[in-house]
């Protein structure tokens, strides 16, 4: 989500996963499939990034390189997180997204108290994705125990290669990871962005065609990088086929406590949430952007824009979903007219507003859902 405030917050998303698991092939395709959408690329593991795959079109100086699709990428040690993060989200660079590739032996935490812990206005965090090899899974949890640990604190769960083990695996392989973060299958790291964060819509296109214009076509009519037999939604256009979206509108404001009992009680499989909140006379003056990645969850007040229709607009993005449970489930929130809204009504929603006060080095990410 991009928040539209005084001060425009850049979401920060971290990416973990052991080395071998296809972070680097993940973020690859995220850059590929960005059409548009200007994205920071911070990475631990400089050396195994395909740079030849993203197109490099001019070195900038400490570390960082110009990528041809209007995105950036940096080299950095942990320690030097902060410094980037500051370069990346400075107006002038126009980025849409962050997205920090953990080393393959890092923990994810460290980074994301980090992200969390910034001074800078212009950083949000946007959650924990970690990824893991299908196939090598038992043997990477034997080797490095640790990794229940970082799947503890994930609030996506990318099971990637699953071309390589059957479906009876695969299923022993969900109900293993158990009280883990919600998990959406791939192959070659291929799953939609709007699944961590939002594209800018395609534009026309005018004048010369750009190398990524070129590599959009080829994806979308079959000769771009071959998808594995099982993959189902391999091309980078056709992602969008393996989730459902349901979009909710309401034209009277949300009840607080209702809502909240819906998005802590959300099922399995809702992958993404963003959107705009009315709480109506629970907070006449703020809209609540929300964003949700697996069971990561923030809302972000904001004054409402003058003249804005006070509307709650919603968009839930899911795989094997009841979409009209879902519906259902929210206009049940919707508070019912005459409704008093007293301010005990809104704590249950201010858990997940970052305050700028909070000590952020002692939260863990999802702790709260």
């Amino acid at each position: 989500m991009s928040p539209t405030g005084p001060t425009q917050q850049i979401p920060v998303v971290v990416l973990a996963g052991f080395l071998g698991s296809g972070k680097t092939t993940l973020l690859n395709h995220l850059l590929r499939a960005s059409r548009g959408t200007r994205i920071g690329a911070i990475v631990n593991d400089f050396g195994s990034i395909e740079i030849d795959a993203m197109t490099v079109a001019g070195q900038l100086g400490d570390s960082t390189l110009s990528l041809g699709n209007g995105c950036l990428c940096c080299a950095v040690d942990a320690s030097e997180l902060d410094v980037y993060l500051e370069k990346l989200t400075r107006p002038a660079a126009r980025l849409d997204v962050v997205v920090i590739e953990a080393s393959g032996l890092a923990e994810p935490q460290e980074l994301v108290r980090m992200v969390l812990a910034s001074e800078n206005p212009r950083v949000v965090y946007g959650g924990l994705v970690e990824v893991v090899d299908a196939a090598e899974y038992e043997a990477t949890r034997e080797k490095h125990p640790e990794i229940d640990r970082h799947l503890a604190f994930a609030d996506l769960v990318v099971l990637n290669k699953t071309d390589r083990v059957p479906r009876a695996g695969l299923d022993r392989l969900r109900a293993s990871l158990g009280g883990a973060a919600s998990v959406v299958e791939s192959v070659y790291g291929r799953v939609d962005p709007e699944l961590f964060f939002d594209r800018r819509p395609s534009t026309e296109r005018v004048g010369q065609l750009a190398f990524e214009d070129l590599l959009d076509d080829e994806e979308e009519h079959g000769h771009g990088e071959a998808c594995g037999p099982q993959c189902g939604h391999g091309h980078a256009a056709h992602l969008h086929t393996a989730y459902e979206s349901v979009a909710f509108t309401s034209a009277g404001p949300m009840d607080p406590r209702r809502l909240m009992a819906f998005l802590d009680s959300r099922p399995e499989g809702l992958y993404r949430i963003k959107g705009f909140v009315d709480f109506g006379a629970a907070d006449p003056r703020n809209r609540y952007g929300v964003h949700a990645v697996g069971r990561f969850l923030r809302f972000y007040p904001e004054p409402w824009p003058p003249g804005e229709e006070r509307l709650t607009q919603l968009v839930l993005i899911g795989s094997g979903t009841d979409a009209e449970g879902l519906r259902t489930s929210l206009e049940a929130a919707v508070a019912d007219p005459g409704d008093i809204q007293d301010e005990p009504a809104m704590w249950g929603v201010l858990r997940y507003v970052q305050q700028a006060d909070e000590d952020e080095a002692e939260e863990a990410p999802g702790a709260d859902d």
